[in-house]
């Protein structure tokens, strides 16, 4: 599988998931940019993941920033034929205690910053473009105080469903692609301090594998869906979370 000659760009590349992603697909030789809402971590994320890798400073819930990020990509590169849709964030709210800024923050990066960013992006993309949407398993088994998140993360996969349909002919395929718990530092931040050792156990004793999720096991099954081998692969949710989700 190769990515030679091929644009990519993942929001929220800077860290944890969308960093692996990034360093996946400049592996198999990617051209790669990177978004991120923090410059010292943009330009640590830049020198980790080598090759032809860009930073841009952008924040998906802010549309004129999208612009600037497209802008920049169609004077550079001219063309995108990957976009992975990663940035966004999760937090512990119970019923009863949700605020509206709570939910504003959220929804306006998990599902608005994902339509736009999309949407703003096909003009760039043609015929083999491919889009993958980052969900999470907490779209079918949110768990306790994770209603908000787990909203989001499944409105993303009637996005794909629906898309794939209003972009019928175009050669873009879009899917999606759910980790269950991954060993990144925004799970152990995600978790009350006092509580997140007993969290963690529990939660890897749930993978019928033995195990937590890397950031690399997510990063493989994005490559596979963006690459020519997933051709006939259109509006999918491909579940990587070690079987935990299917018990």
């Amino acid at each position: 599988m190769s990515f030679e000659g091929k644009v990519a760009l993942v929001t929220g590349g800077s860290s944890g998931i969308g960093l692996g992603i990034a360093k996946e697909l400049a592996s198999l030789g990617a051209k790669v940019i990177i978004t991120g809402r923090q410059d010292a971590k943009l330009d640590a994320a830049v020198k980790e993941i080598g090759g032809h890798t860009k930073g841009i400073k952008a924040d998906v819930s802010n549309l004129q920033e999208l612009d600037t990020l497209y802008a920049a990509i169609k004077s550079e590169y001219s063309t995108l034929d990957i976009l992975v849709a990663n940035a966004g964030f999760g937090i512990l709210a119970p019923l009863g205690a949700i605020t509206e800024e709570q939910y504003d923050s959220i929804f306006d990066t998990n599902l608005k910053g994902v339509i736009f960013t999309v949407q703003k992006a096909l003009p760039l993309m043609g015929s083999g473009g491919a889009v993958v949407l980052i969900g999470s398993t907490a779209s079918i088994q949110p768990g306790t105080m994770m209603s908000v998140y787990g909203a989001t993360k499944a409105g993303l996969r009637n996005l794909a469903r629906s898309w794939i349909d209003d972009i019928r002919g175009s050669g873009i395929r879009i899917n999606v692609v759910s980790p269950g718990p991954v060993r990144t530092q925004s799970l152990y931040d995600f978790f009350p301090a006092e509580k997140r050792d007993e969290i963690l156990a529990q939660l890897e004793t749930k993978s019928t594998v033995g195990r937590l999720g890397q950031p690399k096991d997510i990063a493989k099954a994005v490559a596979f869906l963006a690459s020519e081998d997933a051709g006939y692969i259109n509006g999918v949710e491909l579940i990587v979370d070690g079987g935990a989700s299917q018990i």
